[in-house]
């Protein structure tokens, strides 16, 4: 009970600061975080040791990613490719189908690729397709999220599935199968269906690398559609490639671990940023220098974006030591429930306690191991998919992506909880559903 108490004192501090305080969500995070371990019984003295932990891993893991996807995103304005992109979607889509469209291309390019890579990829084109449709931005953002993050909870490569189908001995090709069974029609509900409900939401967004938009007239030509969509999709090729290497266990080949570097998520977007100099900046007519400045102009752009997703890593980690999502986890597996619900609601816990899904898939697939060693094979791979499910519930104040999406559509804690949070949540219940729906057919 201290360390719930302790998690939420730390939460409401946030929010409190943020929202009342007006102080800027990087300090919050900091206080949070502090206020949090102190009341959880870690010494004053030690009391930043998880947050920097946090905060590096973050970095390492999701800030370099949004470092490269903001020069992306800049080169993609800057060279008029983003028009081009827009305009073409648009010109052969009809309007109240566009949501739609932008479903479709999220879900495709997010099978290989992790969540906060292609946030940093495709929202800046949804702001911008959003700014020239004028669409409401949540019409179209929700879409392409939920096609991000579904794939993010159900389906291999991503980590998290992964992780729990080795855990609980499940079969791989038989949960891809059934993952993608239960990410259609999740992704439907929880992306343009509720889109639309959510889209009565007015928000004034800013448009990543708008200020970029200017500098086309340095470029003698525009790209085509053909290049502006091949350096968006290069790093789904390359990460695609690494993933089927790995799952084909060619890693130790010297050709395999040649791909499977290539295709690891830093390397892919480095590699597509070195490509985009050259396609969007000097195969138009750019400069040195005005390529060099667009680097400049969408690192500035992203810094706040960058330091506030880190201090939300740090106060993730300052949860995950402090134990409360074990407590909470093993607490309710001693309980009489379907072990697919009792799966869903361990993962739930311990994401609304730690803020990662894949913390919360990790630990649930092995707290519910004893669970599934008289199961099914395809029981088993349902079990896998019912935990994916119940590992992106609600997102909330202590998980970087909450953090990555309320920055890039320019919303307040409110908004993105009633938008960003509330298609989390139905994400997860719908896919629960399904889930449930399947083990009585199969």
């Amino acid at each position: 009970m201290s360390l719930i108490l302790a998690a939420l004192a730390g939460i409401i501090v946030i929010v409190l600061l943020i929202s009342l305080g007006k102080v800027h969500p990087f300090i919050a995070l900091m206080v949070g975080s502090f206020t949090m371990a102190v009341c959880a019984g870690v010494p004053f003295d030690k009391s930043w040791d998880s947050f920097t932990a946090g905060v590096g891993s973050t970095v390492a893991g999701v800030g370099l990613l949004i470092a490269f996807g903001a020069i992306i995103g800049t080169l993609l304005f800057a060279s008029g490719g983003a028009d081009v992109i827009v305009d073409t979607i648009m010109g052969k889509t009809p309007m109240q189908l566009l949501p739609w469209a932008l479903t479709l291309i999220a879900f495709v390019v997010g099978i290989p690729m992790f969540f906060e890579v292609g946030v940093v990829i495709l929202i800046p084109v949804v702001l911008f397709a959003a700014k020239r449709s004028k669409l409401p931005v949540i019409l179209l953002g929700i879409p392409a999220l939920a096609g991000l993050s579904t794939l993010h909870a159900f389906v291999p490569p991503h980590p998290g599935p992964l992780v729990a189908i080795s855990a609980l001995n499940a079969n791989l090709g038989l949960t891809l199968g059934l993952g993608l069974l239960v990410a259609v029609p999740t992704v439907v509900v929880s992306g343009p269906l509720l889109g639309k409900v959510l889209a009565r939401m007015p928000l004034d967004t800013p448009v990543i690398g708008e200020e970029a938009r200017g500098a086309e007239q340095e470029l003698k030509r525009k790209p085509s559609f053909g290049q502006a969509m091949s350096v968006i999709l290069l790093p789904v090729v390359l990460m695609l490639a690494g993933s089927v290497v790995d799952l084909l266990g060619m890693q130790e080949q010297a050709w395999g671990r040649a791909v499977a570097f290539i295709g690891h998520p830093l390397s892919a977007l480095f590699i597509t940023t070195i490509v985009a100099m050259f396609v969007l900046g000097f195969m138009q007519g750019g400069t040195r220098d005005f390529i060099n400045g667009q680097v400049g102009k969408s690192l500035a752009s992203v810094a706040s974006i960058l330091l506030i997703v880190a201090a939300g890593g740090g106060f993730k980690q300052t949860l995950v030591d402090s134990g409360i999502g074990d407590v909470i986890a093993h607490g309710l597996t001693g309980a009489a429930l379907n072990p697919l619900l009792a799966g869903w609601l361990v993962a739930v816990l311990i994401r609304l306690a730690t803020g990662s899904a894949t913390v919360a898939t990790v630990t649930a697939s092995g707290i519910m191991v004893p669970l599934t060693a008289g199961m099914s094979p395809t029981h088993c791979a349902l079990m896998v998919l019912a935990i994916g499910a119940g590992s992106v519930f609600f997102s909330h104040l202590n998980d970087a992506g909450f953090w990555l999406v309320k920055e890039y559509f320019g919303m307040t804690i409110m908004q993105t909880i009633k938008t960003w949070s509330l298609m989390e949540t139905v994400l997860s219940v719908v896919g629960l559903v399904c889930v449930l729906g399947l083990s009585v057919v199969i």
